[in-house]
């Protein structure tokens, strides 16, 4: 009778044993998906390339989340929810992110105007000494005088 009870309780609990194993998570979706995030305390580093204790927590996650079926959406946007848009490397296009965007454009225009105004305040000054600014000097120091 208790082998019976002892059979039968194990049997019971043998679906949770298999439940709590971890599923297999492809290691190529894994590498990707982690390459598109960027490690919280490297930040330089994407998350696949990190080995910050918190960089291997967010990978545990993620491997964690992938196992579980969620899509790389549903994690990115789980981990968007929790650290911002910070942790991802190409943050959706919207108003709060519209200068990280548009900022390295801003900046270049911004060089390419003062480079061209500097060239053209240049020329100008060199189209003067051309003209006149020669002779005015040789008056001066009284050169070319008769």
């Amino acid at each position: 009778m208790k082998r019976a009870i002892l059979i039968l309780c194990a049997a019971l609990l043998m679906p949770l044993a298999w439940a709590a194993e971890p599923q297999p998570v492809d290691p190529d979706r894994l590498y990707r998906l982690t390459s598109e995030l960027r490690c919280l305390v490297c930040q330089n580093e994407s998350l696949a390339d990190s080995n910050a204790p918190l960089a291997i927590d967010l990978k545990n996650e993620v491997r964690s989340r992938m196992a579980a079926g969620e899509s790389d959406e549903q994690i990115k946007k789980f981990l968007v929810d929790r650290y911002g848009n910070f942790v991802i490397y190409r943050p959706p296009f919207n108003a709060a992110t519209l200068l990280l965007w548009l900022g390295p454009l801003l900046l270049a225009l911004i060089g390419f105007f003062a480079v061209w105004r500097a060239m053209r305040a240049k020329g100008a000054g060199s189209a003067d000494d051309a003209a006149g600014g020669v002779d005015d000097d040789r008056a001066e120091t009284g050169e070319g005088a008769p």
